[in-house]
């Protein structure tokens, strides 16, 4: 299993930027955006795949897994 799977990818549209948007919360802030919503996270997982790369290269750790958290379930509640 490679690193990246420790973190939740979020590809979702936004009526403000008329644009799917993808985000990595807990790995890097802003992401990545287009129109067409498979392109967007297939981006997106290349960005995160880049961002644990250069944390590896700069001898930082890695921020704390996302991943396995369950909050999609968490988010149902919240609603």
């Amino acid at each position: 299993m490679k690193d990246s799977a420790r973190y939740v990818k979020i590809v979702e549209w936004s009526d403000e930027d008329r644009a799917f948007v993808g985000s990595c919360p807990g790995l890097f802030y802003g992401g990545c955006h287009g129109d067409d919503e498979q392109g967007v996270f297939a981006e997106l997982c290349q960005i995160v795949e880049e961002t644990i790369e250069l944390y590896k290269q700069d001898g930082r750790p890695l921020p704390s897994p996302t991943a396995g958290k369950d909050y999609a379930n968490k988010m149902l509640h919240i609603a």
